[in-house]
């Protein structure tokens, strides 16, 4: 499974690159936001932080960039814009496109992320569809021309807790197999809470695995709104193609106790004759 680590924090993208484990990087408005605030005292223009985010990933390691028009005409225009002005920098830009823009008023189309996702397709323009939430969402984005669909697991996750109105941190261990309307693990998803019967973030992103493969289509899979690190590690059992992770859950997939411990007793084991090798 590929890793893409989900930040627009520059420090965090450049660390976790150097561990070697980073093979992209996805960004949004509102991480964009919040990370170009951060820095903002160190006096560049924003244009000028996301050719450093492009500049850190470098050439083959791809870096999607979103859109925030919600009409075909609005996203094809930004798509562009966006590709064209930051392409060129290392050559690693993906168009993030929501699968369906309809914003609260309805004033717009359901149908436009669509017809832009076959129009970039047609130019060649790699896209990202994000805000994905079923199975029949990813099929669409797939057969439209989407280089990559990001189903939403923690966010499915979410939505199943709210149902039961109890309250919950994002972070907490959500049952792949979904959860029961008393709260308990569901077993093989007998009498589970479902959304149109998915259980589970990690089963949509399971079911959105199974359709592509079923079809041979193009798109890989990319598991979104990863929540913790057995989230990441379910997802890669179930063979998704990719996980964009955030910082803080990457970082708590290389900790565990026994392995501190472990250090602990090896180093406490150090013959003095040993130590003196290095030195």
């Amino acid at each position: 499974m590929q890793i893409f680590i989900d930040t627009a924090d520059i420090a965090e993208i450049k660390e976790a690159i150097s561990w070697g484990i980073v093979d992209g990087v996805t960004t949004n408005p509102s991480l964009l936001k919040k990370s170009f605030n951060k820095y903002k005292g160190d006096r560049f223009s924003f244009k000028e932080y996301i050719e450093k985010i492009l500049n850190l990933a470098g050439p083959g390691c791809p870096v999607s960039l979103e859109v925030i028009g919600v009409t075909e005409e609005a996203i094809l225009h930004e798509a562009h814009y966006l590709f064209e002005t930051f392409n060129t920098i290392a050559g690693n830009v993906v168009i993030k496109v929501p699968i369906n823009p309809r914003v609260p008023s309805g004033e717009n189309d359901i149908y436009d992320g669509l017809k832009a996702l076959k129009r970039l397709h047609e130019e060649g323009i790699p896209t990202n569809c994000t805000l994905v939430m079923s199975p029949e969402q990813a099929l669409l984005a797939a057969k439209a021309g989407a280089n990559y669909i990001s189903p939403f697991a923690g966010r499915i996750d979410d939505d199943l807790r709210k149902r039961l109105g109890k309250p919950f941190d994002k972070t907490d261990y959500f049952p792949a197999e979904g959860i029961t309307e008393s709260g308990e693990p569901s077993h093989l998803g007998q009498r589970a809470l479902t959304d149109g019967g998915i259980l589970s973030g990690v089963d949509l992103c399971r079911s959105v695995m199974d359709i592509i493969a079923a079809y041979d289509l193009d798109s890989l899979v990319i598991a979104a709104s990863i929540r913790n690190s057995r989230q990441a590690r379910e997802l890669a059992e179930i063979g998704s193609d990719i996980a964009t992770i955030p910082f803080p859950v990457i970082q708590d997939m290389l900790c565990h106790h026994k392995s501190e411990e472990g250090m602990a007793a090896f180093l406490n084991d150090v013959v003095p004759e040993y130590r003196a090798m290095f030195q």
